[in-house]
C-alpha cells in the first residue's frame, strides 16, 4: 500500500483530499491514547470526504503520535480470554459474532455519548471493546443495551466491566448462547436431597454429646438422636431464615437462585448452604442486596435468640453445664455473657445456661462463616459488590490464608477452608454492569454484615472476673 509521505490534513478538523484506494482506517495516537480515526470506503463516492472521528485535545495531536494503520479486511475474531466465572468453550464458527455485526456495534451502537471505542480484541466468541466511558456507567449501559436491542435483537449480551490491567471500563459483547448454564449429570434435586438428609443427621448428632464422643455407638443408639431434635430444629430454623431471606430479595430483583445444597458439618451440624446464581446479575448493588439479605436476617434472629437464652432460666433448674472458657471463643457471645451474667461468670467455675444460648450461638457461627469475605460465599459476594473484583480477589486470598493458619488450631476452620477452596473459591460470574458503586445505605448494610461476622468469629480476650474461682 502506498501512503503519501505527507498527509495534507488539518488535525483539529481532520479533512484529507487524497483518499486511500480501499477501506482503510487511520489511527492517530498520542501517548498511547487514540486521538483520531478516519476511514473511507471505495464503494462510496470518492468525492466524499473521509469519515473521521476525532477527540478534542487542547494541545493538538502531533504527527509523531501516528502509530499505524489498521486494515479492517484483516480482522480476526477468535475465542480467547473467557469472562470471569465463565468457562471457555469450543465454539462453532456460526456462534461467533460476525464482522458485520462488530461494525454495527462500533459505528451504530457505541458512540461519543456512551462509550467511545478506541480498540477491540477477540473475547470468548465475542468482542472486548476498549475506549472511553461517557457519563454515568448505569445510564450508558441502559443506552447501549437499548440500541443493541433495536439493531441486533436478543442474540447478544452486553457487559460493562472493569479491565483489571488498568482499572478502566471496557465493553464486552458475547453471543447469548455462550452464557448457557452448565448442566450436571446428576439432577439438582437429587443431589440437594442427598446433602439435606446427611445434614439432618449431623444436626441431630451435633446436639447429642454422648454420641459425638463415640460415633460408632450411633448405630446401636439411634433412639438417642431424638434428644437432639430441639437443637436441630432451632439451627434449621436459623438456616431457613437465612435462605428464605436470600430468595425473597432475589425474587424481588429478578435474580434466579438454584436449589440450596446444605453442607453437613460434624462440628456445628451444618456449614450453611451453597446456592448458585443462575442468571446474570444486573449490577453490584443488586448483588449486594441478595448477598447481604441472608446473613443479615440470620444475625438479627440469632442475636435475639441468644439474648433470650441468657435471660431465660436454665431448664428444670439445671440447663446445660458449660465452662466459662467457651465464651472466650466469640467476642459477641463473650461480651453478651459478661453483660448479663456479670460476676457470676468466673474463670474456672462451670455455670448452667439455657440450651437456647448454645443453639442460637451455633446459628450465629453458621451465618458468620458464610460472611467471611472469600470466594463465592455471601461475604465474598458482598466484598465484590462493595469494592469491585480486584479488591475483593485480594481480600479473598487474604481471608483464605488466615483461615488456613486458623485451621492449624481449629478443625472447623480446616474443613471450612477446604470447602471454600474446592467448591466456593470463585471467581464470581460477571455482572451486566460492574462499574457503578452501590448506594451508601447498601454499602452500610454490607459493612454491618462483615462486622457482625467478625465479632462472632473473633475471640473474647478479656477476663470475665477478677475474683478468684471457688
Amino acid at each position: 500500500m502506498n501512503i503519501p509521505a505527507v498527509l495534507p490534513c488539518s488535525f483539529n478538523r481532520l479533512q484529507c483530499s487524497t483518499p486511500p484506494t480501499h477501506l482503510l482506517r487511520l489511527v492517530i495516537r498520542k501517548k498511547g491514547r487514540l486521538v483520531c480515526r478516519l476511514s473511507h470506503d471505495n464503494n462510496k463516492d470518492n468525492d466524499q470526504p473521509l469519515e473521521n472521528t476525532c477527540l478534542e485535545n487542547n494541545d493538538g495531536p502531533q504527527l509523531n503520535g501516528l502509530t499505524g494503520f489498521e486494515d479492517d479486511t484483516d480482522d480476526q475474531l477468535a475465542s480467547e480470554s473467557p469472562l470471569p466465572g465463565v468457562k471457555p468453550q469450543q465454539l462453532d464458527e456460526s456462534i461467533r459474532i460476525p464482522k458485520e455485526t462488530v461494525e454495527i456495534l462500533r459505528n451504530q451502537v457505541f458512540g461519543f455519548d456512551t462509550f467511545f471505542v478506541t480498540s477491540q480484541e477477540p473475547y470468548e466468541g465475542g468482542v472486548l471493546f476498549k475506549g472511553n466511558l461517557r457519563g454515568q456507567a448505569a445510564k450508558t449501559y441502559e443506552k447501549v443495551s437499548k440500541r443493541m436491542q433495536e439493531k441486533l435483537g436478543d442474540d447478544y449480551k452486553f457487559f460493562l466491566l472493569i479491565n483489571p490491567e488498568d482499572d478502566k471500563p471496557v465493553a464486552v459483547v458475547v453471543p447469548r448462547m455462550t452464557l448457557q448454564p452448565e448442566t450436571t449429570a446428576v439432577p439438582e434435586w437429587f443431589a440437594a436431597g442427598a446433602f439435606g438428609l446427611v445434614t439432618v443427621f449431623t444436626l441431630l448428632l451435633r446436639n447429642v454429646p454422648a454420641l459425638q464422643s463415640n460415633f460408632l455407638s450411633v448405630f446401636d443408639n439411634l433412639d438417642l438422636l431424638k434428644d437432639g431434635l430441639p437443637g436441630a430444629l432451632m439451627t434449621a430454623f436459623l438456616l431457613g431464615v437465612h435462605e428464605v431471606s436470600h430468595r425473597l430479595v432475589a425474587t424481588e430483583i429478578g435474580i434466579k437462585l438454584s436449589i440450596p445444597y446444605f453442607v453437613p458439618s460434624w462440628q456445628i451440624g451444618c456449614f450453611g448452604a451453597i446456592t448458585r446464581i443462575l442468571n446474570v446479575v444486573p449490577n453490584r448493588e443488586d448483588l449486594l442486596k441478595v448477598a447481604a439479605a441472608g446473613p443479615l436476617a440470620g444475625f438479627c434472629v440469632g442475636f435475639i435468640l441468644l439474648l433470650s437464652g441468657f435471660m431465660l432460666p436454665p431448664t428444670d433448674g439445671i440447663g446445660i453445664i458449660v465452662d466459662p472458657s467457651v465464651f472466650h471463643e466469640s467476642f459477641l457471645a463473650g461480651g453478651i455473657a459478661k453483660l448479663y451474667l456479670g460476676d457470676v461468670l468466673q474463670e474456672g467455675s462451670p455455670i448452667s445456661v439455657h440450651p437456647l444460648v448454645i443453639w442460637a450461638w451455633a446459628g450465629l457461627v453458621i451465618n458468620a462463616i458464610n460472611s467471611i469475605p472469600a470466594g463465592e460465599l455471601d461475604g465474598g459476594r458482598i466484598a465484590f459488590a462493595m469494592w469491585g473484583r480486584k479488591a475483593s480477589a485480594r481480600l479473598s486470598a487474604l481471608s483464605i490464608g488466615l483461615l488456613g493458619i486458623c485451621s492449624l488450631f481449629n478443625d472447623v476452620a480446616f474443613y471450612w477452608v477446604v470447602l471454600i477452596f474446592f467448591l466456593q473459591r470463585g471467581p464470581i460470574a460477571p455482572l451486566s454492569e460492574e462499574v457503578t458503586h452501590p448506594q451508601n445505605k447498601y454499602m452500610a448494610l454490607g459493612v454491618v454484615v462483615l462486622f457482625l461476622g467478625l465479632l462472632v468469629c473473633l475471640p473474647y480476650p478479656f477476663p470475665f472476673s477478677n475474683q478468684p474461682a471457688l
